[in-house]
């Protein structure tokens, strides 16, 4: 779905940079229907460098996404930071194939960069999503606690692990 507030009318500027600024919250990610964030601040900075023949945009977004932890299911913010640079060419028919190169046809006058942003965003976050209190050991939680719990036992001593069936066969071992 393209939403309108990510189109960047380009027609009508000179010939430089320009910037477009957007804020970026959970209802974007909805739009989508990407429902993997409980909620979501993000800048996104789009520099656009519009030349005669072709326009090259500069995407840079920072901010947060609040997601679960893979390991306790606790919500966190992950911080997030990413870049993507994309060339626009102008050429007889629309072709997005290339990640890196857009080329629209003759006569267009905007480009919606939703799709765009929404792939750079969500490619971002960290495919394994561990909670920062798990890593420095702040973090209390039930689901620790349990796995804490379940965790193998280290070997108590000798005699208990001894299986008789196995001595036998190891007096073979020896009495070569």
């Amino acid at each position: 779905m393209k939403q309108k507030e990510f189109n960047i009318p380009f027609s009508g500027l000179k010939q430089g940079k320009h910037n477009f600024n957007f804020e970026i919250d959970n209802t974007f990610f909805d739009s989508f229907g990407y429902d993997d964030f409980n909620s979501a601040n993000i800048q996104l900075n789009v520099v656009l460098n519009k030349m005669t023949t072709i326009m090259e945009l500069d995407f840079k977004a920072s901010g947060y996404v609040n997601v679960n932890c893979d390991i306790t299911s606790e919500p966190y913010d992950q911080e997030i930071t990413s870049a993507l640079e994309l060339v626009v060419k102008f050429g007889e028919e629309y072709n997005d194939e290339d990640d890196e190169i857009l080329i629209l046809p003759h006569g267009e006058h905007q480009l919606n960069i939703s799709q765009y942003a929404y792939e750079m965003l969500v490619l971002s976050v960290p495919q394994k999503r561990v909670h920062p209190g798990i890593e420095d050991g702040t973090l209390q939680s039930e689901v620790l606690d349990k796995l804490q719990e379940l965790q193998p036992k280290e070997k108590r001593n000798d005699k208990e692990e001894n299986d008789p069936r196995w001595d036998e066969l190891k007096k073979l071992l020896t009495d070569k």
